[in-house]
């Protein structure tokens, strides 16, 4: 159920414990794909997971801004800080599991909220009334994952597949050619640069001529099952916590 669509009644009715939140950015992907594309992703991941898992949850709406001041020389890109972010997602787990809802997925679209997501999962299921578990899909695809890059085959196959009205595929050829081949600049292992707009002309890390439709299909299956297995050992795990020394 997308708690977005449904009225009180709707939710109220609803026999579950287990919630999925989608979590996204608002951030440049090049010439060619929308700044929503992180929550574009995410929304349909969550989405398909649900189905996937077979069981009862609810899909809270997403939050659009996370923690992306790595792509703001590009215009249109939003960010906040780690603590806001933490705060925001936090706050509304909180909410969730105030109705119930006490079981919760983070379903990430961007990169750059994996560490904040980690550690304010971790912190909510330490001291709050939830458990949180964090899932970002594109570490969930197998070998299409070191394809990953930014605006790239994995991001506008996605996009091609669920959003495709939203990809100006008449810019496809001038992202490729401002396109960076990697994330970062690296040296001895270590990334030299913070920001995208140190190694890439257009926000573009790897080939978007590389992420057919079909392509985005098998992608979101892919996420969608892998979501769909946490989602069970999330509502049946037992979830004791270390005593204290």
């Amino acid at each position: 159920m997308n708690l977005f669509d449904s009225t009180w009644t709707d939710a109220d009715a609803a026999e579950t414990d287990l919630a999925l939140l989608p979590v996204g950015s608002t951030e440049q992907h090049g010439p060619h794909a929308p700044l929503g594309t992180d929550v574009l992703t995410a929304e349909a991941v969550a989405e398909a997971g649900a189905d996937a898992y077979g069981g009862e949850a609810v899909v809270a709406p997403a939050i659009p801004v996370g923690v992306a001041a790595e792509h703001r020389q590009f215009t249109g890109t939003l960010w906040v800080s780690p603590d806001t972010f933490r705060d925001y997602v936090r706050e509304t787990v909180a909410s969730l599991a105030h109705h119930g809802w006490d079981r919760v997925v983070l379903v990430n679209g961007h990169g750059g909220n994996v560490g904040a997501l980690r550690e304010v999962a971790g912190t909510i299921t330490r001291e709050d009334d939830a458990y949180a578990v964090p899932f970002t899909w594109f570490d969930a695809v197998g070998d299409h994952g070191d394809e990953m890059g930014h605006g790239g085959p994995l991001e506008t196959a996605m996009l091609r597949h669920v959003a495709p009205d939203l990809v100006a595929e008449e810019r496809v050829a001038e992202a490729r050619e401002g396109a960076s081949d990697r994330w970062g600049e690296w040296v001895s292992y270590s990334n030299l640069a913070y920001d995208s707009a140190e190694f890439t002309e257009n926000g573009v890390v790897g080939d978007p001529a590389d992420g057919p439709a079909e392509r985005g299909a098998e992608l979101l299956e892919l996420a969608s099952e892998a979501l769909g297995r946490l989602l069970e050992a999330v509502e049946s795990r037992d979830v004791p916590l270390p005593p204290h020394k």
